[in-house]
């Protein structure tokens, strides 16, 4: 088994490690060399890439780690196929790290599952159980499935899911720690959970098509920010809801054209099968107000627009709540999860109109045309109540690398786990 000891050093390495080295080897340790201001930790993040490309089957970080370097190393080195594989620095951080560390991998390990392995049943089944095995005396769920979601007139989420012969899924996850069935809710998370997305009879191409199991990334994430918090001893109540289902062709599918009407009365006309995921979202968000929770927070990997805006570095941000935006933003850069503000106002919900319905669910153009990420957010915001007062809409832009790159690894990245953690904690 090969073993590496790893520490970091604020001098440059020897000249025959090559100018400006990051790393430097001396038989069965390495060197990291911090060669300046580095407050991303994206020297140590790089570092870790190429240490796992050696193959490494253990490493240790010795000597002096702060918190975030370690977890920044643990970040990066950690990929699909090479997990806890970390023994932390000595120090009074190795609790903290081992929560973040055991949120990551669940995280990324739902977000990377094959699309046949985790049905809308499964991912359901198995959110509960992680849960659950975090605080047993604490979390209970209920769901409804298939045609149950007709009766609970949960629209949106049937008829994106009714392609596929594995059935659509709403659950609800209930956090009470207070022991009192009556206890109000603090919070409420809301999750896209599509497994797997083929766009519907707005068919991907291929390439698109390829990735797109990480498309319940939101579901994933607002999970793992849930259980990150109850590890951290959240001691109030939330609600999780998660919306699941496969978007698929049948003839039994929806189709372009049609329009679904909500629970609270909103028609939707279908101008692109592919936009679903604020179909679904939309349902997961009436149920979060329901509970009244003075803080709804929902999670999804919803536009390209967002992509396109931000890279895969950065989170885009939504709130027509200005006050929780900035909150947000700081939770976020206490975290060390970059993010970033896009515009939202309610004059966005106009900008998918129809002539059959109250709204479009995209524009008829590719990508849902300029400003995509915003009119989607627009859309939702017909969803939530109180004008959007306590809801922060995340478009998960960072959520899914298609490849590694000199600082990520292939997959999931879990970037945003620990901003929701901080938000339940905080609010």
């Amino acid at each position: 088994m090969s073993r590496l000891s790893i520490q970091l050093s604020n001098a440059p390495a020897a000249a025959h490690w090559g100018k400006n080295a990051v790393l430097s080897f001396d038989n069965e340790s390495a060197t990291i060399h911090l060669l300046s201001e580095d407050p991303q930790h994206r020297t140590i993040r790089r570092a870790a890439r190429i240490l796992d490309g050696l193959n490494l089957d253990f490493v240790t970080l010795c000597g002096k780690w702060q918190i975030e370097q370690q977890w920044a190393f643990a970040y990066s080195f950690t990929s699909s196929k090479k997990q806890h594989h970390i023994q932390w620095a000595d120090d009074e951080n190795s609790n903290t790290l081992t929560q973040r560390y055991q949120a990551l991998v669940f995280t990324r390990n739902q977000t990377n599952a094959t699309p046949e392995d985790l049905s809308p049943e499964k991912l359901a089944s198995s959110s509960v159980e992680w849960l659950t095995s975090l605080s047993p005396s604490h979390v209970s769920a209920k769901q409804w499935v298939g045609e149950e979601l007709v009766e609970q007139q949960w629209h949106g989420l049937y008829n994106v899911g009714r392609g596929s012969q594995r059935p659509p899924v709403m659950l609800e996850v209930d956090f009470n720690p207070t022991g009192d069935p009556l206890a109000p809710v603090s919070a409420a998370l809301v999750g896209k959970g599509i497994t797997f997305d083929s766009g519907g009879y707005s068919i991907k191409g291929s390439e698109g098509m390829l990735h797109m199991k990480c498309d319940m990334g939101g579901a994933a994430m607002v999970t793992g920010g849930l259980g990150l918090a109850i590890m951290q001893g959240l001691d109030k109540r939330v609600k999780l809801y998660l919306c699941c289902a496969e978007n698929l062709i049948s003839g039994h599918a929806y189709k372009l054209g049609d329009v679904i009407t909500y629970k609270n009365g909103t028609t939707v006309e279908i101008v692109n099968t592919d936009a679903e995921g604020r179909l679904v979202l939309a349902d997961g968000l009436m149920a979060a107000c329901e509970t009244q929770a003075p803080l709804i927070i929902d999670a999804a990997t919803l536009t390209g627009a967002a992509s396109a805006a931000l890279g895969r570095d950065y989170n885009a941000f939504f709130a027509l709540d200005k006050s929780l935006m900035q909150r947000a933003l700081g939770y976020a850069n206490e975290e060390n999860e970059p993010a970033w503000p896009l515009p939202l106002e309610k004059w966005h919900q106009e900008k998918c109109p129809s002539h059959y319905a109250d709204t479009a669910n995209s524009r008829a153009q590719k990508g849902g045309g300029a400003g995509g990420a915003s009119n989607a957010a627009g859309f939702l915001s017909r969803f939530v109540s109180n004008d959007g007062q306590g809801w922060l809409h995340i478009d998960l832009a960072a959520a899914f690398n298609d490849s590694a790159d000199a600082y990520t690894p292939a997959g999931a990245s879990g970037l945003g786990i620990r901003t929701i953690a901080k938000a339940l904690l905080s609010e």
